[in-house]
This record gives structure tokens, sequence and C-alpha cells, in this order.
């Protein structure tokens, strides 16, 4: 029987499961330290098969389209952000402190790497160019995103030191990720061929994350604080940014004369945010019950990105 067409994929159906169950049974104490322990193994598996994953090759080739590069960077880590506290008079007065917190630091998330390179390849865009530049924003955005949360998020960051947040996701996330590349060579094939093992990683990893962060949320009572109204005022806002992402990239990469390809790639390359680094980073950075209300902008994101990049990617 065929899958009904209205029906979410598989992992939307598993995220809206886990913050059912994490509503309901929220894991507390002892359960919650063995929840945080297979998080935080889980998250430096996934960054060590995606620094295995990645051909160097691939990157090198691609490498030298700076100007295709530098774009979609500035989109990411400049644009994203200022659209961001653009929207602050307008958003404030309709969500709650943390959920703007939680727009902000979407605003500041480096790009995905599956979906700019598949969305991109649909189109018929410049894959190996694609490959560079959202791997190159997803290793950047390890240093970035901590630096630029704690200049427009200062309050809502845990009581340490940018450079110390820096030190901790380095531990985390790049050294991991490091292990991966060097080990690139060795066991990047065998990776290559089992491709299903990194997705299985990567989304088992988001919902243990989701699951932990939503727990300590629902413990301190997220559900009461966030009523249906700012929730709808999140989908509007994250609509809002995704649509000034699309048509801003759209119509500067024409008018800075990048052939058709290249407009694909700089397009879906530069208005993506990544769900998994997200949700890893914000683990890190915010302190633990206030994650849940902060990843909530992003997953609505998540999905709102998927849908309209695919109808796009289509035409």
């Amino acid at each position: 029987m065929s899958r009904p067409r209205f029906l979410p994929d598989n992992f939307t159906l598993a995220l809206i499961g886990t913050l059912v169950v994490a509503s309901v049974l929220p894991c507390r104490g002892k359960a919650a330290m063995i929840v945080d322990y297979l998080t935080n193994v889980a998250i430096a598996l996934l960054f060590f098969l995606h620094g295995a994953k990645l051909s160097r090759q691939a990157v090198v080739a691609a490498a030298s389209h700076w100007r295709l590069h530098i774009l979609v960077l500035l989109t990411t880590f400049v644009l994203f952000p200022l659209l961001g506290l653009a929207l602050k008079p307008l958003l404030l007065p309709l969500v709650t402190p943390a959920l703007y917190a939680g727009i902000l630091f979407l605003c500041t998330l480096p790009s995905t790497v599956q979906s700019s390179i598949a969305f991109t390849s649909i189109a018929k865009g410049n894959v190996p160019a694609a490959i560079c530049s959202a791997s190159a924003s997803s290793i950047i955005g390890i240093f970035m995103t901590p630096l630029m949360v704690s200049l427009v998020l200062s309050s809502q960051v845990k009581s340490a030191s940018a450079w110390h947040t820096v030190g901790e996701i380095m531990v985390q996330l790049f050294v991991p990720f490091v292990c991966g590349q060097l080990l690139q060579p060795l066991i990047g094939g065998w990776i290559e061929r089992n491709d299903g093992i990194v997705s299985a990683v990567d989304q088992g990893s988001i919902l243990l994350i989701v699951y932990s962060a939503f727990s300590e949320a629902v413990t301190e009572g997220l559900w009461h604080q966030v009523p249906p109204s700012a929730l709808a005022a999140v989908l509007v806002a994250d609509g809002i940014l995704l649509a000034a992402a699309l048509t801003i990239t759209s119509f500067v990469s024409k008018w800075l004369g990048f052939g058709q390809a290249d407009q694909v790639t700089i397009i879906f390359c530069g208005s993506k945010k990544s769900l998994s680094q997200g949700v890893t980073v914000a683990k890190v950075i915010f302190a633990s019950h206030a994650v849940g209300a902060v990843i909530l902008p992003l997953m609505l994101f998540h999905q709102i990105q998927l849908m309209v990049c695919a109808a796009l990617a289509q035409r």
C-alpha cells in the first residue's frame, strides 16, 4: 500500500513521538543522567562518522570556488542574524523570551550538509561546490555559533566565557570530527557504502537530545509557559526567515553574475540551518532547563525548510 502524501516522513513522526513521550514520561534523576551520557556518546560518534565520510578530494576540487563560498557563509552567519534581530520588535510582544532566544540561536547556526547537497543535486546545481560549501559551513559553525550566541544572547547562555564554550564544543564535536578525517582514507569507503549507519546515528542522536532536552523543559513547566499563539508566531517567523533567505540569495546570486548551477547551490546552501548541529550545540551552550524551548523554533524551521525546498528543487 502506498504511503499517503499528507503523512510526514518517518523522522518527523519520530520527532513528534519523542515530544509526546517526553511530555508524558519525562526522564528524571538517574534515568536523566544515563540519557545524558548516552547522548554525549552519540554526539561524538555522529561527528566522528561525518568526519570519516567527508571526502577530501571533493572538498579540495571545489575549494577554489571562493566567491560562491563567501556568499553562502555571509548569508548563513551575517544575513540570518541580522534578520533575526530585525524581527525583534515584531516578535517580542508575541513570543516568550526563551522562544525568541531560540529564533536568534537558529539564525546563528551553520548550513545543513546532507539536505543542501541532496536538493542541489535534484535541482541540477553545482554538487561539488555544494559539498565544499556546506561542509565548510558546518566546520566553521563549530566556532562561529557559540561566539555569535555569546554576543546576541549573553543573558541566556551558561555562566561561562565564549572561549570556554568553544573549548567544550571542540572536545565534544571538533575532536571526533578531526579523528574521523584522519581515519577517512581507511574507513571512508566502508562508511560511504553503509550510509545508513551515519543516517541512523544522526537521527538517533537528535532524538536522544530532543528527549533529554524536553524532559528537562517539561519538568520546568515548558507547556504551561508556551501558549499556542506563541507557537503560531514562531511558525510565521520561521517562514519569514526562510522566505527572506531564499529571495535574497536568488537575487544577489543573479546580480553577481553566477551561472544557473551556482545560483542553485547558493540558494540551497545559504537558506538551510542544521538541526543535527543545532541540537548538539544547544546542549553545550544553554542551561539544561532552557534547551527545550530554545530548540523548538529550530525543529519547526527544519520541517518548513524541507517541505519548501523539496518543492523548489523539483522546479
